[in-house]
C-alpha cells in the first residue's frame, strides 16, 4: 500500500517558521496533485495548499503570503514553508496526494505558542 511519511512538525513561537516534508512510498503511479491539510478539535478538515503537477500553486486565505508549498516529483515528495507562524495556525497537518485515488499521511503536529 501506499505510504506518506510525514515529517518537520514542532513546537515553535509566534512569528517562527517550520519546514513540512512529506515523501510518498510504495505503489504509486503518477501523481497529479499533493498538498497540506489541516485540522484542530472541534473543526472540519481544511484545506491549506495544494499544487498540481507543473501548475501554480493554491493556498487558503488565512496562510497566502506566509506559507509556500513545492514539490519533488523524482522523489514523490511535498513541502510546505511555514513563516510569519501563528497561534492559530496550531493544528495536525495532513499530508495529501492523489494518484488514482486519494491517500493520506498520519499528520503531524504544529503548535504555534504566543
Amino acid at each position: 500500500q501506499v505510504q506518506l511519511v510525514e515529517s518537520g512538525g514542532g513546537l515553535v513561537q509566534a512569528g517562527g517558521s517550520l519546514r513540512l516534508s512529506c515523501a510518498a512510498s510504495g505503489t504509486i503511479f503518477s501523481i497529479s496533485v499533493m498538498g497540506w491539510y489541516r485540522q484542530t478539535p472541534g473543526k472540519q478538515r481544511e484545506l491549506v495548499a495544494r499544487i498540481a503537477g507543473g501548475g501554480t500553486p493554491n493556498y487558503a486565505d488565512s496562510v497566502k503570503g506566509r506559507f509556500s508549498i513545492s514539490r519533488d516529483d523524482g522523489k514523490n515528495t511535498v513541502f510546505l514553508q511555514m513563516n510569519s507562524l501563528k497561534p492559530d495556525d496550531t493544528a495536525v497537518y495532513y499530508c495529501y496526494i492523489f494518484s488514482r485515488r486519494d491517500y493520506w499521511g498520519q499528520g503531524t503536529q504544529v503548535t504555534v505558542s504566543s
